[in-house]
């Protein structure tokens, strides 16, 4: 999930409507009511985000730190002022990135990966077992094959994927997949993503890769 900050109601809508058209969850906030949630959610409801999108707000400066105490995800700022001082400032602030508007969602995707790319000193993919995801949106690999999946199944295969050798609630794979605000869906259509998800991998592989226990959640790994 995408977190929107900004204090323009339309730019919060129109980010939200464009990460939506490429099937990434967001949300907005004003500023100020970001300083809160992100001092005081839930480490679940932290853990979904994928990366922060700071515009415009007298608080903006002071945002990045307060991300940084809670979680490692990349802190990109959108500058509508284009002037070294005004990047450089942004930067000081704690920002890992710059962009300067237009800027297309792929690009904030793709920069975030590669924020978290570094940050992990990894390649563009995570591996257990012979399953093989990556973060720029390609179908998974099972053996150095093409592994199709639709949108839901292939994120909610990474995200168990990236959490490996530790169990993960459905809320939680609800909030990394549909978004902590997403008010439309219910919670427990996860469970048929999942179910679907298995039953693929098993037939490819030849069993079951996903732990389930009741009330404790999912888990996939290698020992």
């Amino acid at each position: 999930m995408i977190v929107v900050v900004d204090e323009r109601e339309l730019v919060k809508e129109g980010y939200t409507s464009l990460f939506g058209r490429e099937g990434i969850p967001s949300t907005g906030f004003d500023p100020a009511e970001f300083g809160e949630w992100v001092n005081t959610a839930a480490d679940g409801d932290i853990a979904a985000v994928e990366a922060f999108l700071l515009g415009q707000g007298e608080q903006t400066m002071d945002l990045p730190r307060a991300i940084r105490d809670r979680t490692q995800a990349p802190v990109i700022a959108v500058s509508d002022q284009p002037s070294l001082e005004a990047t450089l400032a942004l930067f000081d602030c704690g920002v890992d990135d710059v962009v300067r508007k237009p800027v297309h969602p792929r690009e904030i995707l793709a920069r975030a990966a590669a924020i978290r790319r570094r940050l992990r000193a990894i390649s563009n993919y995570t591996e257990i077992g012979p399953i093989r995801v990556f973060n720029d949106g390609r179908d998974p690999e099972i053996e150095g094959e093409v592994f199709p999946l639709p949108r839901r199944e292939r994120r909610i295969l990474e995200y168990l994927v990236l959490n490996r050798g530790r169990r993960v609630s459905k809320s939680q794979i609800f909030n990394a997949i549909y978004g902590i605000f997403d008010e439309e869906v219910e919670e427990n259509v996860v469970e048929s993503h999942i179910s679907k998800l298995r039953k693929k991998l098993r037939k490819k592989l030849g069993f079951d890769p996903v732990d389930s226990k009741r009330f404790l959640g999912y888990c996939i790994d290698w020992s």
